[in-house]
């Protein structure tokens, strides 16, 4: 495995209000920063504070964008049938000038069906409207007339088509994003089907990623994100404690959303949410086992559904680029880590 890329996700589901989750994910972002790590990335998530913190995810990372220097800020993803494509498209090149080019974005339908209706269709609906707005949204930046000859976007964002990334769950998203040269991004867990209970995550997204190469054009180099389930600390003993109080806590979650486990025990969640857990040895053994991680060009990380304490969270981040990283061929600089705490101090 050699890892092209190494990038921290969080979802903002610390255990605070919401604006001090917002100041703990921009502490653990500038941290990973300095641990060397190339990208952070943040959800999208509408109403639901146990699925996800952050309903507007583009002021958030302007606000990230002025604490930091060099790490790419990524959506992964903006549920964009929920948005105004016109509107994310113009956020999403602000954001960008702001940070210095350092934007990426991630689009997705969603998976949380009861919000659909409060913004004006059905849930059935969503994978056609997420084509029709993709579909705005990439000819604004190609600079596109939109309705009247004059209404082109300013400013332009002709440089962000190289930056647009598609997730999906299946076969068929796939080849979506290959077809439109765009990045693969891949989720750190997905429902098994009642035919395939068994089946491992990679077995599930090889056949993705076969058809993302395979339609992809000529000449255009691949982009495939595997996020992963990881939670890293110095004691076996401590991590499965941790991961057995956030992995109980998600799992009513995961059933309603499809998942099936076969038991409750603390050994069948770790299996069923596809989490790698444990010191750095065990972590990197877990890891190696993944095929499909090892065939993705940018490795994304998060703690998610272990989610525990922030001092734990920044231990996790720094033995995953000391230690977890490096083991699977990532070679990342590290940055001083002053200049962590004064960004962190500003922050504050």
């Amino acid at each position: 495995m050699t890892v092209k890329r190494l990038g921290f996700f969080t979802r903002l589901l610390d255990d605070a209000s919401a604006g001090e989750r917002y100041r703990l994910a921009a502490e653990q972002i500038i941290h990973a920063e300095a641990q060397g790590f190339d990208s952070a990335w943040v959800a999208q998530h509408h109403f639901h504070e146990q699925e996800g913190g952050l309903p507007s995810p583009f002021p958030f990372l302007s606000y990230v964008a002025a604490l930091t220097s060099r790490i790419r800020l990524g959506l992964g993803v903006i549920t964009l049938p929920m948005e105004h494509p016109i509107r994310v498209a113009e956020d999403a090149v602000v954001t960008d000038l702001l940070s210095g080019g350092r934007l990426e974005v991630g689009f997705g339908t969603g998976a949380t069906p009861a919000s659909y209706e409060a913004f004006g269709f059905q849930a059935e609906e969503r994978h056609r409207v997420y084509a029709e707005y993709l579909k705005v949204v990439l000819d604004a930046w190609r600079g596109t007339a939109l309705g009247h000859d004059e209404n082109r976007l300013y400013p332009s964002g002709s440089h962000l088509i190289d930056r647009a990334w598609q997730a999906t769950f299946s076969v068929s998203g796939g080849e979506r994003a290959g077809r439109a040269g765009d990045g693969l991004m891949l989720s750190r867990t997905q429902p098994r089907s009642p035919d395939r209970p068994q089946a491992t995550l990679s077995e599930l997204q090889e056949p993705i990623i076969d058809r993302y190469l395979e339609t992809l054009p000529p000449g255009r180099q691949p982009r495939i994100l595997g996020s992963r389930s990881l939670f890293v600390v110095d004691s076996r003993r401590e991590a499965l404690h941790y991961a057995e109080i956030g992995l109980n806590h998600a799992a009513d979650r995961f059933e309603a959303n499809g998942h099936r486990f076969a038991g409750r025990s603390l050994e069948d969640l770790i299996r069923g949410m596809d989490v790698h857990v444990g010191t750095p040895d065990e972590v990197i053994e877990s890891l190696a086992a993944d095929t499909a991680l090892a065939r993705s060009t940018d490795i994304v990380f998060q703690v998610h559904s272990v989610d525990p304490p922030h001092p734990l969270i920044l231990r996790s981040i720094e033995l995953t680029a000391e230690k977890v990283a490096p083991a699977l061929g990532w070679s990342g600089r590290n940055r001083p880590a002053v200049a962590a705490e004064k960004r962190i101090a500003s922050a504050r």
